[in-house]
């Protein structure tokens, strides 16, 4: 069932539920109302009968025919019994006889008025005295109210129509009006349908008014941004994860064959060798590069953290940056630790924690001339944990910083100098990995600054 006609069937249920009610309440209320209007004229009809038959002759004839003007109208079906104070029938007026209980002589014997319906006839039962010697008379009256079932019964009919066809406009309204509400969302739809892998530039056009219609295109919009620069991310991953690739092995395949061409002599064997060997080992970093890249993706929760002190791991990192460049001039400064060592503590994985920050510094020595100094500052406030790692290097493009973490991506000013664009982007994905991040800033040929930040545990 379509939203359009879910809201139409809803506005027309809602609005036929309170029209049902109203018509309920409008025909109860008339019939309450007709009921004691009718009762009303039975006791007027009671008294006036026995004023006739036991009072007329005692008063003045123009009291008499104002009485006669005012109560002359008989009503349908009509019986009414005058009974003494014994119970006994002393008159009765009527076209048949009317049968009477015990219980109703008696409760009006005792003072009671008596209303009754019974059979379809309305019964009313009161009491009279005599002007002349105040003697008690019982008198009941019978009637059958037809002016009101008639009435009722057009009521009845009116009301039943009136709602079929109250229903029936509602239910063309509510479709129009659904139409109408759902005419943004139906044009969103046909928008959305239009977009497609090759056309994430497109956009939603109504995303800037003050609606939850626009807001919900502004967010897919905005859903859209990222779409489009994830597809753009990866077609740069694919592209330079293949020339990565493709390097070692079109480099290793060009000596064997070269070798192959003609006997060698051992030494050139030995070359070829060594040079494949070279190549192979390249290839071995990239496999494991792009395996953390992997672990670096997984849930953290289903990683094991534990409490680390995170100058100790910038210091392990430091280290291993040194035994693996020895020329690096790598500063670390350690000058602004608070006096509480428990703000030095976060909660990390502490080999994958060694490897972004072994990344990093690698990364400044990598690209900062031989022995360029890079300075490491620590720093810690009340809720994260700081370092900044800055070089003197070649620097980097303000074209190129948003493109620093895509793997493989590699700027075009230092395509000459070794590495696969690895680095940063698994740095990237460990720090986001513990709740952190990381920034990169750089003027070309200044420098350039990493800026990384983790939560504190206290």
């Amino acid at each position: 069932m379509t939203i359009r006609t879910k809201l139409t069937l809803q506005f027309a249920g809602i609005f036929s539920f309170i029209l049902v009610l109203f018509s309920i309440f409008i025909y109860v209320f008339v019939a309450l109302y007709q009921e004691k209007d009718f009762r009303q004229n039975l006791k007027n009809r009671a008294n006036i009968v026995a004023h006739v038959y036991l009072d007329a002759n005692r008063v003045s004839q123009d009291t008499y025919r104002r009485i006669l003007r005012q109560y002359n109208q008989t009503l349908p079906h009509e019986i009414v019994h005058v009974f003494d104070a014994t119970g006994k029938l002393v008159f009765k007026e009527g076209e048949k006889d009317l049968t009477v209980e015990k219980t109703l002589l008696t409760n009006l014997q005792q003072g009671r008025e008596v209303m009754q319906l019974k059979h379809g006839r309305q019964l009313v039962g009161i009491q009279y005295r005599d002007n002349k010697n105040q003697k008690l008379y019982l008198v009941i009256a019978s009637s059958i109210d037809v002016n009101s079932r008639q009435q009722l019964h057009e009521l009845r009919l009116i009301l039943f129509i009136g709602c079929l066809v109250a229903a029936f406009i509602v239910l063309a309204a509510g479709w129009l009006f659904a139409q109408q509400a759902l005419r943004p969302i139906t044009k969103v739809v046909q928008e959305v349908e239009n977009i497609s892998a090759s056309d994430l530039h497109l956009r939603l056009t109504d995303a800037n008014g003050k609606d939850e219609l626009s807001h919900l295109a502004h967010t897919f919009n905005k859903m859209l941004d990222r779409l489009e620069q994830a597809f753009e991310m990866q077609k740069t991953f694919i592209s330079n994860a293949s020339h990565e690739l493709r390097t070692p092995l079109t480099a290793i395949i060009g000596e064997l064959e070269v070798a192959l061409m003609k006997p060698r002599t051992t030494h050139e064997y030995e070359r070829v060798l060594q040079a494949t060997l070279r190549e192979a080992k390249l290839l071995t970093q990239l496999s494991n590069g792009l395996l953390q890249i992997a672990q670096a993706s997984f849930d953290i929760s289903k990683i094991r953290l534990n409490k680390v002190r995170f100058d100790e791991i910038v210091y392990q990192a430091s280290e291993e940056m040194r035994k693996r460049h020895p020329q690096a001039n790598l500063e670390i400064n350690f000058e602004n630790l608070p006096e509480d060592e428990n703000k030095l503590f976060c909660l990390a994985n502490e080999s994958l924690l060694l490897i972004a920050f072994i990344n990093v510094f690698e990364n400044a020595c990598k690209f900062s001339p031989d022995q360029g100094l890079i300075s490491a500052i620590i720093n810690i406030t009340n809720r994260e944990l700081q370092l900044r790692v800055i070089d003197r290097g070649v620097g980097i493009k303000e074209e190129d910083i948003k493109h620093v973490f895509v793997p493989f991506f590699r700027a075009d000013n230092v395509r000459d100098i070794s590495g696969h664009g690895i680095g940063l982007p698994l740095a990237e994905k460990i720090i986001k990995l513990h709740q952190g991040s990381i920034k990169v800033y750089s003027s070309l040929h200044v420098g350039t600054e990493v800026f990384i930040s983790l939560p504190t545990i206290f």
